[in-house]
């Protein structure tokens, strides 16, 4: 019997880490392969033997990742070191290109084959990079339908897979039951909020949005439900909120979060897209340091920041980014959200095309696939 087949799977990031435990149970079901590489606690239960924890890697912007750059560099010399000694057959890299793009020039001369899973939004953000995934990996699973065009277009081999999300973004309780386990109140207005996964993103939102939350309390009975990304930010997103608001801190829960509120707050990413699939109504935020705000602004390509304006090509949900995130429009664009109807069944309305952009369900399995196929004898490298 031949010994398993050495495949390095890396990610970056929390939603990189999911959609990465998906694609390692997928490809576990096809291939009786060993799964090492960089990712957090959703891959290693996956079983992926974690080499490097992603949380290392885990920054965003500019002047944060000259900061973290010895971590940065001692985690890209692990992973190096790794695939050195086990000789995967394929390097399957998620998103996260910063890191991955210099990843993949390491391992190429190492007679290791690249594939990029969930391609870098490269065609808002620096669309000349595209030329670095041509030169240094064999093929690119792109999650958008506008992607492919793009990529090909770059002389990428390039497939669509449609978005790993759509067919597993679902609600485990309606509202009222949801409300009831958080000693909320299921006719009362709720207002959910996301203020995002990394520790970054929680110093730069949550004085705005404790701000906001205030504001819209003071017009409004609501109440609010905080979704933590990770256990370790319970603690910190417990403190802060109106007084005399109900207020839930919950873990594990974001999609009952999301299907329960009439309106959400949501720092940009990943969570958009999973707000859209569960038909929630939204005001989107996000802000990072000046100095990387200032070094972004020439390189960005798009008139959108959230995903489902990206996806829409128009725009869907309120964004508020940098200068324009503060608690008065946070607060002026959530109370019209909820007192507005006409607002929510348009923005319902925009968001159900939002869902039928994304694909149908099966992206994870068509990835396997994919990947399954480079293995195969025969398979080549790239040119």
């Amino acid at each position: 019997m031949p010994p398993p087949i050495p495949l390095l799977l890396s990610a970056g990031e929390a939603s990189g880490d999911m959609y990465a435990a998906q694609l390692a149970t997928a490809l576990k079901a096809r291939l009786d392969a060993q799964l090492f590489g960089m990712g957090g606690a959703h891959m290693q239960a996956a079983g992926v033997e974690i080499v490097t924890n992603y949380e290392e890697v885990a920054v965003v912007g500019i002047t944060e990742i000259l900061k973290h750059l010895p971590s940065l560099l001692k985690a890209m010399d692990g992973i190096v070191a790794a695939a050195e000694a086990r000789q995967p057959a394929l390097a399957i890299l998620t998103d996260f290109p910063g890191f991955h793009l210099r990843l993949a020039r390491k391992l190429q001369p190492k007679g290791i084959r690249n594939v990029y899973y969930i391609c870098p939004q490269f065609w808002a953000w620096r669309p000349w990079r595209a030329k670095l995934i041509r030169r240094r990996f064999v093929k690119a699973l792109c999650i958008f339908p506008f992607e492919e065009e793009f990529f090909r277009n770059a002389g990428v081999p390039t497939e669509f897979i449609g978005h790993p999300l759509v067919g597993s973004v679902r609600a485990t309780k309606d509202r009222r039951e949801f409300c009831e386990s958080h000693g909320l109140i299921s006719g009362r207005p709720l207002v959910t909020v996301l203020p995002g996964s990394r520790s970054g993103e929680l110093a730069h939102h949550l004085p705005v949005l404790r701000e906001a939350c205030a504001r819209i309390h003071a017009k409004m009975p609501v109440q609010f439900v905080i979704a933590a990304a990770h256990p370790r930010d319970v603690s910190l997103l417990q403190v802060g909120w109106p007084s005399t608001a109900k207020v839930a801190v919950v873990e594990g829960e974001t999609y009952n979060a999301l299907a329960a509120a009439d309106t959400a707050i949501i720092s940009s990413g990943t969570a958009t897209v999973e707000a859209a699939l569960l038909d929630a109504p939204m005001v989107v935020v996000y802000r990072v340091s000046p100095l990387t705000a200032t070094l972004a602004k020439p390189l960005v390509r798009t008139p959108y920041f959230a995903m489902v304006n990206l996806i829409a090509e128009h725009q869907v949900v309120p964004e508020l980014v940098q200068d324009d995130l503060t608690p008065e429009r946070v607060a002026a664009a959530t109370i019209q959200l909820l007192q507005d109807p006409n607002s929510r069944s348009a923005m319902k309305s925009s968001l159900a095309e939002v869902r039928k952009r994304l694909g149908p369900p099966g992206a994870v399995d068509r990835a396997a696939d994919s990947i399954a196929t480079l293995l195969r004898p025969g398979a080549g490298n790239a040119s």
